[in-house]
């Protein structure tokens, strides 16, 4: 049994839920998010919540149940509060700067590293060595916060390049003479 899976999704007042043609759209304050709906899972929108159970008894039918159940929650969560992924720049000389809708990187390369920030993503950039980027899909907001990170993974030695925000980085000692 899923524990996870046996909690109802509570659905907050200001946001409406529907199922229709194999999705299930959740609109709030934030924006409309929609997603497929599993032949191996039942939903279930009762007033002021969605239930999920699994379709029968077999294994790939449970195993879906607790990740569709989180995967509505996120929907719910990403329409009323929204989703934020904070990184940190760590280096002398590395900063970052939102210019519009692309993000330059200084990051010790001979060149500045400019990324396209996608429609529905928001990067802030509060200072130099700090990048927020939040959105209301937790995928996409997970997706570019790597994309962004892969171009300077912290490395062990002196801890420098781009980390997420309460990230640990295994630190090395150096070698001895």
């Amino acid at each position: 049994m899923s524990r996870i899976g046996k909690k109802p999704v509570a659905i907050p007042s200001g946001v409406t839920a529907e199922m229709k043609d194999g999705k299930l759209s959740v609109k709030g304050p934030k924006g409309t998010l929609s997603l497929g709906l599993s032949d191996l899972v039942r939903y279930q929108l009762e007033e002021g919540q969605i239930t999920i159970t699994p379709a029968n008894d077999t294994k790939p039918a449970r195993s879906h149940w607790g990740m569709q159940r989180t995967m509505v929650s996120n929907l719910v969560e990403g329409v009323t509060a929204g989703f934020t992924k904070v990184l940190e720049i760590t280096g002398v000389g590395y900063r970052a700067s939102a210019q519009g809708r692309k993000l330059k990187l200084q990051l010790g390369y001979s060149h500045d590293v400019d990324i396209d920030i996608p429609e529905d993503i928001e990067v802030k950039t509060p200072d130099n060595t700090t990048i927020e980027i939040t959105g209301i899909d937790k995928q996409k907001v997970g997706q570019v916060a790597a994309e962004i990170r892969r171009w300077r993974k912290p490395e062990p030695y002196k801890g420098k390049g781009i980390k997420y925000r309460g990230e640990y980085v295994f630190r090395k000692e150096g070698k001895k003479k």
